[in-house]
């Protein structure tokens, strides 16, 4: 009987602090994902990358990023701090999207963007 294992980062979306908080506390050493302006570092966390839903730090279909979302240019400093040992080791991602646009825009991101959804899928 074949096993498949996915190798990909899971991410979990919270709705505020305190899940974020809780989530942390039960399983440290995950990178936060929030949106902009980022809350300080909790503690039991090893990274942190933040995300505006409306403003994208690059032009529209620049060459660098190809006009790629917000929340997957965040999630692309997180695994490239990760793998350039810039951040501790993590192995999971503790998303802060209070908002339903955050939530909707995180799971297109993870459907839909290929560099993302080959490095990250949703936790279950």
């Amino acid at each position: 009987m074949p096993v498949f294992a996915d190798g990909r980062i899971p991410v979990l979306p919270v709705p505020d602090e305190p899940a974020m908080r809780a989530s942390l506390a039960a399983r440290p050493g995950a990178a936060i994902l929030a949106e902009a302006p980022p809350p300080v570092l909790p503690e039991g966390a090893v990274a942190m990358a933040s995300f505006d839903l409306y403003l994208s730090s690059h032009p529209q279909a620049c060459t660098c990023c190809g006009g790629r979302s917000p929340l997957s240019q965040a999630l692309d400093r997180l695994f490239l701090a990760r793998v350039k040992g810039q951040a501790r080791w993590f192995d999971r991602v503790v998303a802060l999207v209070p908002g339903e646009d955050a939530r909707s825009a995180l799971a297109a991101a993870l459907r839909e963007d290929a560099v993302t959804a080959s490095r990250y899928r949703a936790e279950v």
